[in-house]
């Protein structure tokens, strides 16, 4: 019974994604902006939060030039987290690939 009621609401559960933007600074360049995208499958809160968490957490991040990591939920922004001085970079015209 409980398989049967979880296959008929998963369909309108929310997916989720976390979003990684890393930005390089070139003095004399445009700023680049690069976005990683990781997505999850619907009603998988859980997972998309323990990645964002753990990404956060990671030295990697921490060390990288600027970085903003967001988790969003059916597109939306639900948690935010800022690396250096991204919004001082959000000032200038950026460049984004990915």
């Amino acid at each position: 019974m409980k398989n049967i009621l979880k296959k008929v609401i998963k369909p309108f559960l929310p997916t989720y994604e976390v979003v990684c933007t890393n930005y390089h600074v070139i003095p004399g360049m445009p700023v680049n902006g690069n976005h990683s995208k990781h997505k999850f499958e619907k009603g998988a809160q859980e997972e998309a939060r323990k990645f964002y968490v753990k990404v956060i957490n990671s030295d990697m991040t921490k060390t990288m030039a600027p970085v903003e990591v967001h988790l969003k939920r059916r597109g939306k922004t639900i948690e935010k987290t800022e690396f250096g001085p991204v919004n001082d970079l959000k000032k200038f015209k950026i460049h984004y690939k990915g």
